[in-house]
């Protein structure tokens, strides 16, 4: 990416330019008179004609990860295009262009890579961040997506390949959201990789140490944020695939620092209320009415009761009584108060020792059977931890049981949603964290929902880009979770249809949900007042659409 001015280029160099660049959409006239001439085939075409011949050559390639990198030479060749087909094919193509085909891209990152995108700001250049800042392509920037590669997805410490990440999100943020590709900015922070495989790979592209920690990579991670303070105020900035011990801290640290968010805990968060939030409705019960058996203890995990519990209490619950409405599981069995290896978020949710001494184990199966839950959460990456004989226990307990099986990509899946069904006779509620094929009910297909953070993250870009939000506030976020919720019950969620709203519409329901999340930064004070007309005038008009300009 250069330049949004077409004044500015002419000839191979504008064509060169991915967002100015209209291929054979260039008109006779304007190929005359920007020195094209000679340089593209005689035909003339529309961006819908375009868009057709370039769906069929995406449909010619049989694997994901091929198409995976045919949409990202067509993102680097000519955007407008690229974000026009995404648009038309949203459903069918994201889980090409983010997960799961995105992790095997970050996977095979150095082998893949064709051409530049973003910044790479290593260890050792940190007291020159604010310096290589300056270095990127477009000086306006609203999104800034980061990671240091640690935990990718499922796949652990990816390196330098995390990079396909802040990618792949940024490409949801215009294709969803509507935020302007020139106006975001995908980081990869590469502090080295603990991954034996990259560090002694031949073709590695990264840096060739084992990660920094400590002291030196808190210090790195304050000088990548004091150079976007310095140089990018007021943009931004969204934490992605930090590990489990960076993720929460970071977050803490500059949460009311400047305008930033962790979408692996707020954003997983959202999406996981949201289902919640349809199922309750579906299920004709209350929030309050819900016993949470959560498997996983991880950031992630410990984020989506963070947010669950800020809506019981909104609900009318104390924190002590929200907080007693979940029983976490983790690797070493139920969370409890005795515990010595717990963290003081994962503490919060730990139970006391006397009201399990008569358990007969603390494993998962002996939880589930002793607390008879209503919502079974995972978010643990272990496959097929959701067992037949764990799912009928619960199912026997509970009418209609919400069962959502979060982890990605889907070789991490705590369960198959097609065993799910089958084991609650058709009576679970469920969303899944990665795509699935469609259920048999009753005859007919039902599409399985995707507990994708897509449905959060954009809207909450737009919504602050457009009300221009000095922060991103825990009212913000239920806000968009609830307006997830409330966007799939429009949508005409009955039980057999999914839980969240169709992807093949999330552009219109990014508007509604940004909406939600302007109203709540206003009402947080960290918005300027504006009434509800204004905010949808002023989303309205931020939410980019992917044209041609004449």
């Amino acid at each position: 990416m250069t330049s949004t001015n077409p004044a500015s280029a002419r000839g191979a160099a504008l064509l060169a330019d991915p967002l100015l660049n209209k291929g054979t959409a260039f008109s006779p006239q304007e190929r005359a008179e920007l020195g094209l001439d000679g340089l593209l085939p005689p035909a003339t075409e529309s961006l819908e004609e375009q868009a057709d011949r370039a769906y069929k050559a995406f449909l010619a390639y049989d694997k994901p990860l091929n198409r995976h990198i045919y949409l990202r030479q067509l993102q680097d060749t000519n955007e407008v295009l690229f974000y026009d087909l995404l648009t038309r094919h949203l459903e069918e193509m994201l889980p090409v262009v983010y997960t799961p085909t995105v992790g095997e891209a970050c996977r095979r990152f150095s082998q893949i890579y064709r051409r530049p995108r973003g910044l790479f700001l290593t260890y050792e250049d940190r007291h020159r961040f604010r310096e290589i800042l300056r270095n990127r392509p477009n000086p306006e920037v609203d999104v800034i997506v980061v990671t240091d590669g640690q935990r990718i997805l499922g796949l652990g410490d990816q390196g330098v390949g995390g990079m396909g990440i802040p990618i792949g999100k940024l490409s949801l943020y215009t294709a969803i959201g509507g935020i302007h590709p020139a106006r975001t900015l995908p980081i990869l922070l590469d502090a080295g990789t603990d991954n034996e495989q990259l560090l002694t790979g031949e073709h590695y592209l990264g840096r060739r140490q084992h990660r920094v920690t400590g002291d030196a990579y808190d210090e790195m991670i304050e000088a990548f944020v004091s150079a976007v303070e310095a140089e990018l105020p007021g943009t931004l900035l969204q934490w992605e695939d930090f590990a489990t011990a960076h993720a929460r801290p970071i977050l803490g640290r500059y949460q009311d620092r400047l305008l930033t968010f962790n979408d692996d805990i707020q954003g997983t968060a959202a999406v996981a209320l949201g289902a919640l939030s349809t199922a309750t409705k579906v299920a004709g019960t209350r929030l309050t009415d819900h016993r949470l058996v959560v498997l996983g203890a991880g950031s992630a995990a410990i984020g989506v009761a963070d947010m669950i519990r800020t809506a019981l209490v909104e609900e009318g619950l104390s924190e002590q009584q929200a907080a007693d409405r979940f029983w976490f599981v983790d690797i070493d069995g139920l969370l409890v108060r005795s515990r010595t290896d717990l963290t003081p978020e994962q503490r919060v949710y730990a139970r006391d020792d006397a009201e399990v001494r008569q358990w007969g184990g603390r494993d998962l199966a002996q939880v589930v059977d002793e607390v008879k839950p209503t919502v079974l959460i995972g978010l643990s990456t272990a496959h097929g931890a959701f067992t037949e004989e764990i799912v009928r226990t619960m199912a026997e307990a509970c009418d209609r049981p919400v069962i959502l099986p979060l982890s990605n990509p889907t070789s991490n899946a705590e369960a198959e949603p097609a065993d799910l069904a089958r084991w609650t006779d058709g009576r679970a509620l469920i969303a899944a964290g990665s795509p699935f094929p469609p259920l048999k009910v009753d005859g007919r297909e039902v599409p399985v929902a995707q507990a994708n953070n897509v449905y959060v993250f954009p809207a909450v870009g737009l919504a602050v880009a457009a009300c221009r939000a000095s922060r991103v506030t825990d009212r913000m976020m239920v806000a968009a979770a609830r307006a997830v919720g409330e966007c799939a019950v429009r949508a005409g969620t009955d039980g057999a249809t999914p839980l969240l709203p169709p992807l093949a519409g999330m552009r219109e329901a990014a508007r509604e949900i940004a909406v939600a999340v302007a109203e709540a930064a206003v009402e947080d004070g960290v918005a300027p007042r504006a009434t509800e007309a204004e905010l949808r005038d002023a989303i309205s008009a931020t939410q980019w659409t992917p044209r041609y300009a004449s």
